[in-house]
């Protein structure tokens, strides 16, 4: 019974993948393990995929990113946190101990993926999406909290490095126009 319980998770994932435009489609698993997509979530008009890390100097802009939700999650914006432990080793933890820490610490109520790798060979089919040369926006990420746009048409809109804040006029504006 577990197995066909996860065997039709994993059809529904897929099939929701194939329903996806591009980088929406893209399987991808929940901070609970759970098989998705981004296009999964509800009411998305746009995405704004970022690489954390609870150890890194910018660890702080978890709460200007959880802001960001709050202020155009009903217009459609859908905040995506990917832990990643690949700069530094700033993201050594456990799913569950980054989902606690992440609410316990900044309140943070957007959706957060199982951590991935975003360069090298173990890289995640998303990252390697997102900064590869046919992304629209090619180029390695230079650090934790990069962050990417993604429009309702699944595809990458605009890139903003870790030293952009989340309540920067740039990425607003980016947002803004993402959400008309």
């Amino acid at each position: 019974m577990k197995y066909i319980a996860s065997a039709l998770l994993l059809f529904a994932a897929f099939a929701s993948a194939e329903e996806a435009p591009g980088l929406l489609g893209v399987p991808v698993k929940d901070i609970d393990g759970k098989a998705t997509t981004l296009g999964a979530v509800k009411g998305g008009k746009a995405w704004l995929v970022v690489n954390v890390a609870s150890q890194c100097g910018y660890t702080r802009q978890y709460a200007g990113l959880q802001s960001l939700h709050e202020r155009y999650k009903s217009r459609g914006l859908v905040v995506a946190g990917f832990p990643c432990n690949d700069f530094g080793g700033q993201e050594p933890a456990t799913e569950k101990a980054i989902k606690k820490f992440c609410q316990a610490n900044f309140q943070v109520t957007f959706p957060l993926y199982a951590k991935v790798a975003i360069k090298g060979n173990d890289a995640h089919p998303l990252f390697e999406k997102l900064t590869g040369k046919t992304s629209g926006h090619p180029g390695p990420v230079g650090w934790n909290f990069h962050k990417f746009l993604i429009g309702a048409d699944g595809k990458l809109l605009a890139r903003f490095g870790s030293d952009v804040e989340p309540d920067a006029a740039e990425l607003e504006m980016a947002i803004e126009k993402a959400l008309r």
